[in-house]
């Protein structure tokens, strides 16, 4: 296996070293460019598959963006690199599938937990270890969204790797929902535990662009009221994208 603590030019980010504190982590390398449209300066860095990364500055802050793809394998090995190159704070920026019927299309949730049903982490440490956002990431999410009057939830989400093959899926919504977490996703296990393991900070903010319970999704464009599906899930990924670079300015505080 190769060595965690890799110096020298990152194999997959192909960056050796960058001058950022915290980092956005958003999937689709468009959406990086979105992210990184709101910095108050702007500079590409790199791109490599689906790793793009943008440079910045935040609320006078040192920041970057570098997409990660889907799924928690790719979403480790941003979090490995990026802390090789410096990064201290890891924000995940990106979509999720409520399963609490209240939850509508368009807000956010921040993850306080996931719950690890992800390949990826249990490569790194047993299964009962906790994937926890930390908490002074959590607290400045919340904050933002507060300001910007952006309606969120917070709570725990469900981390899993395969979009399309949950066979029994009706059965696992029924009882997760019971349990009280709040979505699916496909990343935040991944991000909390790698960032918990190296002693780094790290959160989420996700944009609800389908609700399960209720079977309302992106790709039904369905209306909603005024509104169809499909814009109600752009709204859900401006509200993420506005929320988290707004949380920047809160992360050095007390």
């Amino acid at each position: 296996m190769f060595e965690r603590y890799f110096k020298g030019v990152q194999p997959h980010i192909n960056i050796e070293k960058i001058e950022a504190e915290v980092a956005f982590l958003p999937g689709p390398p468009e959406r990086a460019l979105e992210l990184a449209k709101q910095f108050s300066t702007c500079e590409k860095v790199t791109e490599q598959r689906e790793f793009v990364t943008y440079k910045g500055e935040v609320n006078g802050k040192n920041v970057c963006v570098t997409s990660t793809g889907i799924g928690c394998p790719s979403a480790a090995i941003v979090v490995e690199e990026l802390a090789n190159c410096g990064v201290k704070v890891f924000i995940r920026v990106g979509t999720t599938g409520a399963i609490q019927k209240d939850i509508e299309l368009g807000e956010v949730i921040i993850p306080e937990a996931a719950v690890r049903e992800d390949g990826t982490t249990k490569e790194y440490i047993n299964e009962g270890y906790p994937a926890v956002a930390s908490s002074r990431v959590v607290e400045a999410l919340r904050r933002s969204a507060e300001e910007a009057e952006v309606s969120y939830h917070v709570g725990i989400v469900r981390t899993n790797d395969a979009f399309y093959g949950e066979k029994r899926f009706g059965e696992v919504m029924e009882r997760y929902s019971r349990a009280h977490v709040l979505s699916f996703e496909m990343e935040c296990s991944a991000i909390f535990t790698v960032a918990r393991l190296r002693g780094l900070h790290a959160g989420a903010i996700l944009g609800v662009v389908g609700n399960l319970a209720k079977n309302e999704h992106a790709y039904r464009d369905t209306k909603q009221g005024s509104h169809t599906y499909k814009e109600k899930a752009k709204e859900a990924i401006k509200n993420a994208i506005h929320v988290a670079v707004g949380a920047v300015k809160y992360l050095g505080e007390d």
